[in-house]
């Protein structure tokens, strides 16, 4: 509570540093017209005097007097503008007060209303030292950060913090964090490819010479890891090294499962290149809709047999090994065909799983499941 009044005290302090010397530019701008006529006056004696004493003529004297005789009328021209003005100070006067009172007054009032005065402080040492279970992930994390600045050579620690600053997008934090888990456990190629994905993500999908090098080594670790391998070829098409990137996206996809989840990714980058994906490794694995909506006409012993054979045999692999975006997209179309709304939720869920790292194909899932009528699954 006390730390809100002290907000609107000083809400009010600011206001008067700027309205207040509004107020003293008016008064001074008052006080410097009736000035002005003063000094006119004076200077109209002293031309009588000049010429008493014969330091002018009269026809200087005359010019002198038309001069000053200009701006003593300009004088008093400003002095009755500002005289006509009063009427609207009131509403100027008005407008600062209400300033000043309103601003911090509105503010404390809703903090009253909508907020909780008396709910009693918890400093940050109580809360990090309740359960686990019963903290956010920010006071975890902040838990973790405390713990790594007391003892920071625990590479484990960093290990553990790593893919936490990623899932929160903290890209920069998660780079360093896999730099200090390899510097105390040592490289490993997971620690070596997801600090390179990191600095990738950091430099919005342009892969850095330090990222390549991160990956690089990560394949000399393991020459047949994909995520490495993957992101190399991305960089040489980067530099615009078309023929190598085409010699490894090749090299990559010769080597994969035509069922991994990243084959379509790596087929649209290489076509990006210039490469051509063959056909056959474009071919739909698992059942067609046509060919769904087909059993729907079928006896019961076909369409059993059909099930068994494809949508099932589909959704056990998808289960077991994962796959691209279009086999979670057939699978869930052919339980809708079917007619199987609860399990083509049920993949939906699996289906968002499992690309929820990925925005673009999260993106398509979820315009199918609205296109089908799932969104709300």
């Amino acid at each position: 509570m006390m730390l809100w009044i002290l907000i609107a005290a000083m809400t009010a302090a600011a206001s008067l540093s700027i309205l207040l010397p509004l107020a003293r530019a008016r008064k001074t701008a008052g006080t410097t017209s009736a000035a002005d006529q003063a000094v006119y006056r004076q200077q109209l004696e002293e031309i009588d005097r000049d010429l008493e004493r014969g330091l002018i003529d009269e026809a200087a004297a005359e010019a002198a007097r038309t001069e000053i005789a200009r701006r003593l009328l300009a004088a008093h021209e400003r002095r009755d503008g500002e005289a006509s003005s009063l009427g609207s100070m009131f509403g100027v006067r008005f407008t600062q007060l209400l300033a000043i009172l309103a601003i911090p007054a509105g503010a404390l009032g809703l903090y009253l209303t909508l907020g909780s005065p008396d709910m009693p402080d918890r400093p940050l040492e109580e809360r990090l030292a309740a359960p686990a279970e019963n903290q956010t992930i920010d006071e975890l994390v902040a838990k973790a950060e405390r713990h790594l600045a007391e003892n920071p050579e625990d590479g484990k620690g960093w290990e553990v913090l790593a893919p936490i600053y990623m899932r929160l997008g903290n890209v920069e934090a998660a780079a360093n964090a896999y730099s200090n888990a390899i510097r105390l456990l040592g490289p490993t190629t997971t620690y070596l490819t997801d600090m390179g994905e990191a600095l990738t993500v950091a430099n919005e999908g342009i892969v850095t010479a330090d990222a390549r090098k991160a990956f690089e080594e990560a394949v000399k670790l393991e020459p047949k890891a994909v995520k490495p391998r993957f992101f190399i070829a991305l960089a040489l098409g980067q530099e615009g090294k078309k023929e190598a990137a085409i010699a490894a996206w090749e090299s990559l996809l010769a080597d994969a499962d035509p069922k991994a989840f990243w084959v379509p990714a790596a087929q649209e980058e290489l076509r990006k290149v210039g490469g051509t994906v063959s056909s056959a490794a474009e071919t739909p694995k698992g059942p067609t809709r046509e060919q769904v909506e087909a059993a729907g006409e079928m006896n019961a012993e076909d369409r059993q047999a059909m099930i068994q054979n494809m949508v099932q045999g589909l959704a056990d692999r998808l289960s077991g090994e994962g796959g691209s975006v279009q086999d979670w997209q057939r699978l869930i179309r052919a339980y809708m065909v079917l007619g199987e709304n609860a399990k083509a939720a049920d993949a939906l869920g699996k289906a968002r799983e499992a690309f929820a790292d990925n925005a673009e194909s999260l993106g398509n899932i979820n315009a199918m499941a609205a296109e089908l009528g799932l969104a709300g699954q």
